[in-house]
């Protein structure tokens, strides 16, 4: 009797433990679910912190300043304060008085020269030498005459994305991977500008025109953050011109790449691009010792990509404002008196 006894009150106390058990965990479970809606109460109250990281503009000049030694002692300012800032993405043509400076920009930003004061940044990076992230096109054409069309663009890739000699150490299997893959990312610029049919051919068997599409099809296979162009159409007729200034447009849609293009055709410079910048020396100092070209406009520039806008009023109008305010040496504005509009656009993404 005694055992029996003790086995039940033994059941008894497992009993109660198990209940003791299950209420507190049934409690604590009901004070993890208030905890948690206190929670989402307090969070939906509270202002969102914004998750927004701060913008790392694509190209930031800073009160840049060049200058060069001048034969007569000395030295000449040849820019004076720039400032630029594009935070993502654009077309940018930079035109202005012979002289002023404009390749002197693209030299900088570039790389291939280094301020006299300010800062040059790209993607938040100070600049200080050349790099792939910044190709640049000339006037007169960069290409290998040993090597077709093909061959030119291919040529750029391989030294990228090769070490020294593995073509030649290990071509059957080269030829079969990278080489395959780099003709075909070739191929690719070339239909781009319209030359994929002249793939075989050298320089010397092609036009101007078509020399040139083959430096841009160079520049572009890079895959740079900025493709720098100097009056790369100076030389052409202007049919050729023209049908490489809708092409330069056409890989700009396609590509994501800025493009400064340097000019003196101001039809050219208003019709390809998405923002002008005018350079010039032709301006009011507030200091009568001042020297070099500052950024007199800093304009968007008209959306329309038909060639047809070239022969309107309003077209026309907006090249004789730019003639006026930065090629007119009897007409010089004050500092504060600049139209930096885009400029302006430009820092309220910050």
């Amino acid at each position: 009797m005694s055992e029996a006894g003790g086995d039940d009150t033994k059941q008894s106390a497992v009993e109660k433990a198990a209940v003791a058990a299950r209420e507190s965990a049934r409690r604590a479970a009901e004070k993890r679910k208030i905890e948690l809606a206190t929670a989402a109460v307090t969070e939906a109250a509270s202002p969102e912190p914004s998750s927004a990281a701060p913008l790392v503009p694509l190209l930031d000049c800073a009160h840049v300043y060049q200058r060069y030694p001048s034969p007569k002692g000395g030295y000449q300012v040849v820019l004076n304060d720039i400032n630029l800032f594009v935070p993502k993405h654009d077309f940018i043509t930079v035109v202005g008085p012979s002289g002023c400076g404009k390749s002197t920009l693209l030299r900088l930003v570039l790389g291939s020269e280094a301020p006299w004061q300010g800062t040059l940044n790209v993607r938040g990076k100070h600049i200080e030498h050349p790099d792939r992230n910044r190709g640049i096109v000339f006037q007169k054409y960069s290409l290998f005459p040993h090597l077709t069309v093909l061959g030119n663009v291919v040529f750029g890739l391989e030294l990228d994305g090769t070490w020294l000699l593995q073509k030649w150490l290990t071509w059957p299997v080269y030829r079969s991977t990278h080489h395959k893959r780099y003709v075909e990312q070739a191929m690719g610029y070339l239909r781009a500008v319209g030359l994929d049919e002249h793939a075989k051919k050298y320089p010397h068997q092609l036009s101007g025109g078509m020399q040139q599409r083959v430096a841009i099809a160079q520049a572009m296979a890079m895959k740079p953050d900025i493709l720098l162009m100097d009056e790369p159409f100076g030389a052409l007729d202007p049919g050729t011109r023209e049908a490489l200034q809708i092409t330069i447009m056409e890989t700009f849609q396609q590509q994501e790449i800025t493009i400064f293009f340097v000019t003196h055709d101001m039809e050219e410079a208003l019709f390809v691009g998405n923002r002008l910048v005018v350079l010039s020396t032709y301006y009011e100092p507030d200091d009568p010792e001042q020297q070099g070209a500052k950024i007199v406009m800093d304009v968007p520039t008209p959306k329309d990509t038909r060639t047809s806008v070239k022969a309107t009023a309003h077209f026309q109008e907006f090249i004789a404002e730019v003639r006026r305010c930065g090629f007119d040496p009897e007409y010089r504005q004050k500092i504060s008196e600049f139209d930096l509009r885009a400029a302006e656009a430009a820092h309220k993404l910050r």
